[in-house]
This record gives structure tokens, sequence and C-alpha cells, in this order.
């Protein structure tokens, strides 16, 4: 995922080549739609962004009204696909779970891969703190660690209500990366015990040694309509319906790694003993 201005002139792109394909010229097209012809120009090489008729315009007068809808949730996706952490947490960190509950609670099946840390919605109080701390810290951003950790531990309320329901994944890794101490860790990984235990959660653990059916950072999937992916500058949302079914595949290949269970809650405690 890249950047609006790299999103928008890769939409252009796109464009540019449907009308190639089929054989218009950029005059023809705009005299078609009724546009000035520099309009053309401007969408194509990523210059001016598309509405939404300029692109049913496009579909309708190249005969790819197939691919509308995939378009449609691409200039959707221009504006709110990549959103700079120093803009999300410029306020602390607490409006951010607020809105990590909202978009929690649109979803009926979530999907969570976490290759280095316990996801938040399985987060102890003092783990959270422990991480959303170091979030302060490293991004410097306004001290509301209290009232962050509240709220992430609100939405944890989701797991016990409602007819949703959680898929997570989380790499071994993640059991002995250190956060906290050892006290804070062995609280976590018991919470981690109960929670496998939870009948509308499904726990998979990724073995170390297994194999990698593709690299991948954290994301999570609401649904099959979006895609959250957690990059060091910025927070990637990703909607476009071809680029979901990819987030969809790979999540499948990394849960047919994991372990679930007994086998998952013994690595579980595994950990935990190197911390006792």
């Amino acid at each position: 995922m890249t950047n609006p201005a790299d999103a928008r002139e890769a939409l252009g792109a796109r464009l540019r080549e449907l009308r190639r394909t089929a054989g218009i010229t950029g005059r023809a097209l705009a005299d078609l739609a009724g546009w000035g012809e520099a309009k053309v120009s401007k969408i194509e090489n990523g210059r001016q962004t598309p509405s939404s008729d300029d692109l049913r315009a496009y579909c309708a007068h190249t005969g790819t009204l197939d691919q509308l809808a995939d378009l449609l949730a691409t200039l959707h996706n221009l504006e709110t696909a990549y959103t700079e952490w120093r803009k999300v947490l410029g306020t602390g960190t607490h409006r951010q779970q607020k809105a990590n509950i909202r978009l929690a609670e649109s979803a009926e099946m979530l999907r969570i891969y976490q290759p280095q840390i316990i996801p938040g919605i399985l987060q102890t109080a003092d783990y959270a703190t422990a991480v959303l701390r170091r979030y302060v810290e490293f991004y410097r951003t306004p001290d509301d660690v209290d009232q962050g950790v509240a709220a992430r531990i609100e939405r944890q309320q989701l797991l016990y209500s409602g007819r949703r329901k959680f898929h997570i994944l989380i790499a071994e890794q993640a059991l002995h990366t250190t956060v906290g101490d050892d006290a804070v860790m062995v609280g976590q990984l018991d919470r981690l015990l109960a929670v496998a235990g939870l009948s509308r959660v499904l726990l998979g653990i990724i073995p170390a040694k297994a194999e990698m059916p593709i690299q991948a950072t954290n994301f999570v999937l609401f649904d099959q309509r979006l895609a959250t992916v957690e990059a060091i500058t910025a927070e990637l949302r990703v909607t476009q319906p071809r680029e979901i079914l990819i987030y969809l595949r790979a999540f499948d290949a990394l849960a047919r790694q994991a372990a679930t269970g007994d086998p998952a809650r013994l690595l579980i405690r595994r950990a935990m003993e190197t911390r006792l």
C-alpha cells in the first residue's frame, strides 16, 4: 500500500489502460463524457482525483462496467487508506482505541494476525499499559495511557457479547517478546489460556519452526470488507475487493500452520515456564 498521491497515480494508470484497451482516444472520451480534454490527461496522470461519476463514465464508455465496483472501492480508499500515526495519535491513544471499538462492533467476524506481540483484544491491563506507554514515548504523543488502556479493556467486552466471532492467530514469538516484565508476561500468558476456552474465539499459535507460507506484518480483517495494517509510520486501510481476497488468502495460509486447542495451550504453558 502506498501513499495517497501514489494511489491516485495508480488509479489513473488503470483508467488509461481501460481507455486504450477500448481503442478510445483521450479526446474522444472527453467528448463522450462532456469533459474538457485536459481532464482526461489530469485524471490519467494522477494530477486530479476522479469523482464516482467520472469512474462511471469511464466504465460506460469503455464497456467495462464489470470493473466499476472495484474502481469505486479504490477511489474510496484514496483518502482513507493511509493515515499517519502522528495524525491518528495526535491527541493521544484514547481516540484510536475508541475507533477500534466502533470498527469491531461493526463486524460479525474478525480475523486477527499478530506476529510480534499479543493482540490488543486479548491484552491484560498491565500488558496494555506497557504497550501504550511505549507508543507514547516512541511517537511523542500526549500521555493519556490510562484512558487508552481503559478503552482497550472496554473493547474486550466484545469477546463476550453479541454474535461476532474471532479467529486470532499469534506467532509463537509473541509469547516470548518481553512486554513489561516477567510478572506482566505471566499474567498475559495466563490470560491467553483463559481466552482459548471461549466458544466464540478460535485461537491459533503459529509455532516458531512452522513453514512460512507468506511474509506478513500484523493485520486485522473485518468480515470481507476491510483490512487494517499497522506500519511503523501509518495505519493502512484496505477496502479494494481484490486486495481483501489476498489478505483472506494470506490469513488462511497462516491458519493452516497454526496449532489450536491443546497443542496451542502447550506452547503457551511452555512460554510461561520460562518466566516463572
